[in-house]
């Protein structure tokens, strides 16, 4: 019989340490795929953006629709908050520098031969609130908030003659959606769309220019890398 017991106990006994091993594995691995996403981060973005501007005349029937386009880059800084559900809330503000640029000949209502305007866009920046739902190192998300742009324009009475110039900060609404993935604790990339709403805004007329009013939309696409705290 104590051959019999000491042959069941070893068994009972490397039983054990095989289900504490297992159960030590399993917590391993739930430790290495779990992530937080709460945290204050800072990144670096480029993309390519593309607009739509509508001038319109006050006082006369002529108009004028520049559609500037160009790359973007720049900045961004965040902070996140993983709730237990997996919801993320966070707020982020960003600021770019771009080379958005068109021009566009006047109308009234048929063209008007030589006469042109030209928009310039120099930077935007944004602040915005996210909300996203993480699957792991994974995180789509949803974004808006309020958004800014400094926009340069200028109309022409006829090639390289200036008529007029202008120059303001637009204040308008931006919404859009974006993934971003976890690749290390720390670095983070991202990939998003965003569509831009600047508003418009009204210039009084000058010597040689009629009084107009200037509005701004954009869409563009950004890649960004972030650093995770």
């Amino acid at each position: 019989m104590k051959p019999t017991f000491l042959a069941g106990a070893m068994l009972l006994g490397l039983a054990s340490s095989a289900f504490g091993a297992d159960a030590i594995i399993d917590e391993v691995v739930v430790v290495d795929t779990a992530y937080n996403w709460s945290g204050v981060y800072v990144g670096a973005q480029v993309g390519y953006a593309w607009g739509d501007s509508d001038v319109d005349f006050s006082d006369i029937p002529v108009t004028s629709n520049p559609e500037p386009n160009g790359i973007l880059g720049g900045a961004y800084l965040g902070y996140n908050a993983q709730l237990s559900n997996g919801i993320v809330v966070g707020v982020e503000g960003d600021f770019a520098f771009t080379d958005l640029h068109d021009s566009d000949g006047l109308t009234a209502p048929a063209p008007l031969p030589g006469q042109s305007f030209e928009v310039d866009v120099n930077w935007t920046a944004a602040v915005r609130a996210r909300l996203g739902y993480a699957v792991g190192r994974f995180l789509p998300y949803l974004a808006g908030g309020v958004a800014f742009a400094d926009v340069d324009h200028e109309g022409f009475s006829a090639p390289n003659a200036s008529a007029g110039t202008g120059s303001d900060t637009f204040v308008g609404w931006t919404i859009g959606a974006g993934a971003e993935y976890a690749f290390t604790d720390n670095l983070i990339v991202r990939a998003e769309y965003r569509y831009t709403d600047f508003g418009s805004e009204d210039y009084a007329a000058t010597l040689n220019f009629p009084a107009h009013s200037v509005d701004l939309k954009t869409n563009d696409i950004r890649l960004g890398v972030s650093y995770k705290f």
